[in-house]
């Protein structure tokens, strides 16, 4: 059992440790980016929401995120929270 409870935490701490979604990362995000160009740095967002031809984009949870917003496909307006 304790076989499998160490695995089990080199495995979550190797998913924790491959994350994309760093401070790094983030500061090369820059406006008119596309969005393949942003998931390509950060990854695939968790949720998007389109309306009146913006898109808003979040990756992350409430402990730290990003969020993008898209007008034409280009980057317009991006934060952070909680990124290290």
């Amino acid at each position: 059992m304790k076989i499998r409870t160490a695995l089990t935490m080199s495995i979550l701490l190797l998913m924790l440790g491959c994350s994309k979604l760093t401070l790094e990362n983030y500061s090369k995000i820059d406006t008119g980016m596309t969005f393949e160009e942003v998931t390509a740095l950060i990854g695939s967002p968790e949720r998007c929401d389109d309306v009146l031809g913006i898109r808003n984009c979040e990756w992350g949870n409430e402990k730290r995120s990003v969020k993008v917003s898209f007008v034409g496909g280009k980057v317009i307006l991006f934060t952070s929270s909680n990124l290290k």
